[in-house]
């Protein structure tokens, strides 16, 4: 079986503007998350994958398949663009269910479906309510309905999560799990990190319309080890431990704050070994010590830099 996602030597420029610059990219994992600030290429790159725009130049391949004008493809995508366009004058189940018998579905079929889809979405009390009535977090609810309610094979989410209460984050972050466990193929793009870190370890960041990364959080955590680390360790006496690790010569600074201090090491895994040996020690005592650059914060901000 081919994989997934399958992109070769692709660029996409409109005009003189290049919005993506020869990615090369291979992916088989159930959810994919998409990462970059705004202006990165995310959405010029969903756009390629479900068919609406086709590169420049080079391949992009769904299950081996191209995308463009691929209406068999296609039937078994489920997609939520970054942005509303919904008929506004509609109510959440005629919207959906109009969608779907667009798509083929018989009348009746298509709003139980429907019903089903915004019943699974919390949005039952809504269901009746003009779509412009509703709220934006709401909206976006609407928009996943649509997406999910034929039951996909394969999900496209942009920014998904923009907007949203809390109920409406939990919820969605659930469903994507669960429909990946079923066997959904899903990718989901964001510039808000920790929504990515509640969804997926495997990520791509895109910056500039290039890649600049890919893999688990894990992986791209370790090709930015030439920069300096900032370890926050929690102790009673943290006056005479500085003193003591601003004698190697891998500690390049030392921040003291009430009852911690922040540590930059380039050279993460000798401090380690060293605080290790010390704490087992009698003369300090360390409480705990926390890593503030195991997170895709920090690998974003290191990378991008």
């Amino acid at each position: 079986m081919p994989p997934f996602l399958h992109i070769e030597s692709m660029s996409k420029w409109y005009g003189q503007v290049i919005a993506l610059n020869d990615i090369d990219f291979e992916s088989d994992v159930p959810i994919l998350g998409l990462l970059g600030p705004n202006g990165a290429g995310k959405s010029s790159l969903l756009k390629l994958l479900v068919g609406l725009s086709r590169p420049s130049r080079g391949k992009v391949e769904v299950f081996g398949l191209q995308p463009w004008q691929n209406h068999d493809l296609l039937a078994g995508l489920g997609y939520t663009p970054e942005h509303h366009k919904l008929y506004d004058r509609l109510t959440p189940i005629q919207f959906v269910s109009l969608l779907l018998q667009l798509s083929g579905y018989l009348s009746e079929t298509a709003y139980d479906m429907a019903a089903r889809a915004i019943e699974q979405l919390a949005l039952g009390e809504k269901k009746d309510a003009p779509i412009h009535t509703l709220s934006h977090g709401m909206r976006q609810r609407v928009k996943l309905a649509q997406a999910i309610a034929h039951h996909p094979s394969w999900l496209v989410l942009d920014e998904p999560l923009t907007g949203m209460d809390p109920l409406g984050r939990n919820m969605t972050i659930e469903m994507v799990r669960r429909m990946a466990a079923e066997g959904t193929r899903v990718i989901v793009s964001s510039h808000v990190l920790h929504e990515l870190e509640a969804l997926t370890s495997d990520i791509l960041l895109l910056n500039r319309g290039r890649l600049l990364a890919q893999g688990s959080v894990a992986e791209i955590r370790e090709l930015i080890d030439e920069h300096p680390h900032r370890i926050l360790i929690k102790s009673e006496n943290i006056r005479s431990l500085g003193r003591e690790l601003a004698g190697y010569d891998y500690v390049k600074r030392i921040e003291f704050e009430p009852g911690h201090l922040v540590v930059e090491t380039d050279r993460p895994d000798d401090f380690y070994t060293m605080i290790g040996e010390l704490a087992a020690g009698d003369d300090f005592i360390v409480h705990s010590m926390i890593s503030l650059d195991d997170n895709l914060e920090a690998v974003f901000r290191y990378l991008v830099k």
